[in-house]
């Protein structure tokens, strides 16, 4: 019989990659997703496969009742609501589904005897930290986002240790490749910057372009949740890049075209870098894809973001506005 993984959030950026990897393994993998975020899309290769099932439900309103929770190994749990901007706008949507969305989904694996469970944490909950950043970093989270996702995996290992669910968690730095979200509030630079490189339009850069962020590929990160799942380690948390900070000045480079300076905002780091030891040590799991191939490999399809807003200094400054208004102190 071959083993059945759930994957929240699956028809989603690193989700769908999930879904993509976990039937590759032979997997039966069954889909949580309203839709919100993810797209059909990106499941289409495995449409008509049977070892896919996809249920179009909410995960705060999904009940643990629900046949797709039953004889499950493994749940992955990357759903969940992003950006930083929207989350200082609307605090309480991303507490209720980041926090009390993946309680849910915690009951609903506690309740189903579902023996593991992997928790997608975010490397915000470090705040400006100090780098390269290891998994014992303070915490400090800067806006609602970051404290949502930090709350969320606490709320895990919090199940872990009262009801004895298997928990792990990884905090990803910066992911990217193919199937980035390019809908929705500014934020993401790859999906604006390809967008505007296929309109012919100025890459939009960040103040001069030096910050630097440890980009780590998609296929990269759905291969380390795999390896996470499979291992026996005794080790709950586990830092998620490249462990190779690139400036953003860099990315701009090899996308190419005109570029044009937009002012700095308050509250992001200059560099994001993971310690990676833990990772690498722990799960004999080390980042296969180079930054300029899996750039190039986004580059060759730029077609997929024909369909992405188009973003200019202007449309960035009022998407922006509440970045600076909170965050600027």
């Amino acid at each position: 019989m071959k083993k059945i993984a759930i994957v929240t959030g699956g028809a989603g950026f690193i989700g769908s990659h999930m879904a993509d990897k976990l039937l590759k393994e032979n997997y039966k993998v069954r889909i949580i997703d309203n839709f919100s975020g993810g797209h059909q899309k990106n499941l289409l290769k495995h449409i008509n496969n049977n070892d896919l099932q996809i249920e179009e439900k909410n995960i705060n309103t999904i009940e643990n009742t629900n046949s797709i929770f039953k004889n499950v190994d493994v749940v992955f749990h990357f759903a969940g609501i992003g950006d930083i901007v929207p989350s200082i706008e609307q605090p309480v949507d991303y507490i209720k589904t980041n926090v009390m969305g993946t309680v849910n989904i915690l009951e609903s694996s506690r309740n189903n005897n579902i023996k593991k469970f992997i928790y997608a944490a975010s490397s915000s909950c470090y705040g400006l930290a100090k780098t390269p950043t290891d998994e014992s970093h303070i915490i400090d989270p800067k806006y609602p986002y970051a404290l949502s996702k930090y709350q969320g995996e606490q709320c895990a290992l919090h199940w872990a240790s009262v009801y004895g669910l298997n928990v792990k968690s990884i905090r990803i730095f910066n992911a990217y490749g193919r199937r980035v979200r390019t809908t929705g509030a500014y934020g993401a630079v790859f999906g604006v910057f390809l967008k505007q490189y296929l309109s012919g339009k100025p890459l939009t850069i960040v103040g001069d372009g030096s910050q630097k962020r440890d980009f780590i590929h998609v296929k990269d990160v759905a291969n380390a949740f795999f390896q996470l799942y499979v291992s026996s380690t005794s080790q709950k948390i586990f830092n998620l890049g490249a462990g190779n900070p690139i400036s953003v000045k860099e990315l701009a480079e090899i996308i190419g075209g005109k570029f044009e300076y937009i002012e700095k905002r308050p509250g992001e780091p200059d560099i994001t870098w993971a310690n990676i030891t833990r990772i690498q040590s722990e799960l004999n799991w080390s980042p296969l894809i180079s930054f300029k191939e899996g750039v190039n490999e986004m580059i060759d399809n730029i077609k997929e973001w024909e369909d992405a807003p188009l973003w200019d200094k202007t449309k960035i400054a009022i998407a922006t506005k509440n970045w600076f208004k909170y965050l600027d102190k």
